[in-house]
């Protein structure tokens, strides 16, 4: 039963803010404005990086840059910053439900915009995943990982959307800025675990000797003493040392701590939002149904045959049963007749 409850002078306040931005729920309000919030907030603390050889090389970790000054990784650098930053931006204004409704060809034209940028930051990262933060392997896989799901995710809620399956186009995108903003938590898990481990002791990161060198630049007089294996005949292995992780120490030292968490702070950060993603849907099971019956009636007008199911739908490729509508129709805006469900279903 539902409540019939008057609001609160609250929850009477609130609408008047998010009512008029399209929210009709004041929880979809919430969550937009913390994780849209943060998504904004996190774009504003890295639009300085779009200068590349400025403040992205005085931010970076130390050691980064060795590898990002020039070459195909220089070129990556800049494709993934000059593209997800912009992305970030008009992300945020692509939940905004009043753009939807009042601004459809807006909110198309700045879907189109995200999706392209998305591809092209992907391809970025990629470039740079080698040596990014160390370049070890559980990074380049977590890279690889990610790249790979958010490019499946924004295909399939293209194709949905282009067969006016608009609950599964919900899903998929949802499914795909969950995964791409993994990029956010993933550096609170970082900075936290890099914090940590040399409290722990005994974490090193194997790093060459002239990375070493080039985080020290000028100071090679602390770059012998601190790394005397460097110099010494026989002290290395093919050129490499072992870092010990640890922030009371120097540069490399620093590097080899956010280096050594940065992979697995990535795989955290995709597991949280992989769940959370998934428990957030089951909870709206309404909004999808909802979302469905307009895709049935848009489907209807539009001819296509399995009407609310023309997308990517598990009763048309898995074994679910088959969807009815809430208020079914034979008849499309044209008066034409068309299959029901129980017609369509074979």
């Amino acid at each position: 039963m539902a409540d019939s409850r008057p609001p609160n002078a609250f929850v009477r306040w609130m609408r008047k803010i998010y009512h008029p931005l399209g929210f009709q729920k004041g929880y979809n309000f919430t969550l937009w404005f913390i994780f849209g919030g943060t998504i904004f907030g996190f774009i504003l603390s890295r639009m300085p990086y779009l200068s590349i050889g400025g403040r992205f090389r005085e931010g970076s970790s130390p050691g980064e840059w060795y590898y990002l000054r020039g070459g195909h990784e220089r070129i990556g650098i800049t494709l993934h910053l000059v593209t997800v930053i912009p992305l970030g931006f008009l992300l945020v204004f692509q939940f905004v439900p009043w753009i939807r409704h009042h601004a459809l060809m807006l909110h198309r034209v700045n879907g189109y915009v995200i999706v392209l940028l998305l591809l092209v930051s992907n391809v970025g990262a990629l470039m740079i995943a080698r040596h990014s933060f160390g370049g070890e392997v559980e990074t380049q896989v977590y890279v690889g990982l990610l790249a790979i799901l958010t490019t499946v995710s924004v295909i399939l809620a293209y194709i949905n959307i282009k067969r006016l399956q608009i609950d599964q186009h919900r899903a998929w995108m949802l499914r795909t800025w969950f995964y791409a903003c993994t990029i956010v938590t993933l550096r609170i898990i970082m900075i936290i675990s890099a914090l940590i481990i040399p409290k722990v002791g005994g974490f090193y990161q194997a790093m060459p000797c002239e990375k070493i060198s080039f985080i020290f630049e000028d100071d090679q007089a602390g770059f012998r003493e601190s790394f005397p294996a460097c110099f010494a005949p026989n002290g290395t292995n093919n050129g490499w040392v072992a870092v010990e992780a640890s922030f009371d120490g120097n540069g490399a030292t620093v590097g080899a701590s956010l280096g050594l968490c940065f992979g697995t702070a990535g795989w955290l950060a995709l597991a949280m939002h992989a769940i959370g993603v998934e428990i957030y849907l089951r909870l709206t099971p309404r909004e999808g149904n909802r979302l469905r019956n307009v895709s049935y009636q848009r489907q209807m007008e539009a001819g296509f045959r399995h009407p609310g199911s023309a997308g990517l739908t598990s009763d048309r490729w898995g074994d679910a049963d088959v969807w009815q509508p809430a208020n079914p129709t034979t008849e499309n805006a044209k008066g034409e007749k068309r299959a029901t469900p129980e017609e369509t279903a074979g």
